[in-house]
């Protein structure tokens, strides 16, 4: 045993190791009491579910520090001797972490502060794409748009790239493709299209949209790409406005005449 940790426990209250104890376990209660709360009035207010979630994140942090901070203070007669004591114990402590586990601590307070993506917002990060649902010291949770939890250790957002495409917004601009023959009605495509993007359910009209058309080479033939871009109402509606703008779309095409790129021959 190092000999500051031998110093370390001579300065343990044995009368406050059971405060000490349920000073962590209530510190751990009430910060997943206050995520399970955050979910909920979430929930009951999804305009300013983004806003609750990110204040939820930085409550957590706080009571979390200063629920250790007050464990470690009931535990211990603080004063000289044991401060050299817990500063050689962290240098030994540091000294055998991994430097992966160190880069994700540091990091975790990086992003707490500098706020490069938040609790809620739709992320792409090394071919991974979905909604962050947890910031914590030492990794970011993520759950993807098949429901599928990705935990990210937070050293790696220090020397890669991530994009957020809503950046703290409740709402988020989505991109659907459809592709069509170069021997079709442009024009009559590019209309249908607009009226399915414009009176879709899920869409904020409030917000800039707009069908952009380009012509793609897809597997050696030509093809007429109409891209809708328009905003949703939440970030969470993105998988169902896409299914809806190409299901009702796909519908006006087939009852407008207009066909879908041709390879060899059309079939359609």
């Amino acid at each position: 045993m190092p000999e500051e940790t031998t110093q370390l426990l001579q300065f343990i209250k044995p009368e406050g190791a059971p405060y000490s104890v349920l000073i962590v376990v209530v510190t751990m209660l009430v910060t997943r009491w206050l995520a399970r709360r955050a979910l909920s009035l979430g929930e009951r207010f999804p305009d300013r579910r983004l806003l609750i979630q990110q204040t939820a994140s930085f409550l957590r942090f706080g009571i979390l520090v200063g629920g250790i901070a007050t464990a470690i203070l009931t535990l211990f007669e603080i004063n000289e001797q044991v401060l050299f004591a817990v500063g050689g114990t962290m240098a030994v402590a540091i000294g055998f972490a991994s430097k992966d586990l160190a880069a994700s601590l540091l990091a975790g307070v990086m992003i707490l502060f500098d706020r490069p993506f938040q609790v809620g917002d739709r992320v792409s990060f090394e071919g991974y794409y979905g909604e962050i649902t947890h910031l914590g010291l030492r990794s970011v949770r993520m759950m993807t748009l098949d429901d599928t939890q990705i935990t990210i250790p937070n050293g790696k957002f220090l020397t890669e790239s991530v994009a957020s495409a809503n950046a703290g917004a409740i709402d988020m601009m989505i991109q659907v493709d459809l592709f069509i023959g170069v021997d079709q009605d442009i024009a009559e495509a590019r209309r249908l299209l607009s009226e399915v993007t414009t009176t879709s359910r899920f869409v904020n009209l409030n917000r800039p949209w707009a069908v952009v058309i380009s012509e793609e080479i897809e597997d050696s033939y030509f093809a007429i790409r109409l891209r809708a871009k328009a905003y949703v109402q939440d970030a969470r509606l993105e998988k169902a406005f896409g299914g809806d703008i190409t299901e009702r779309a796909l519908i006006a095409f087939r009852e407008g005449g207009i066909g879908p790129p041709a390879v060899l021959h059309r079939n359609v």
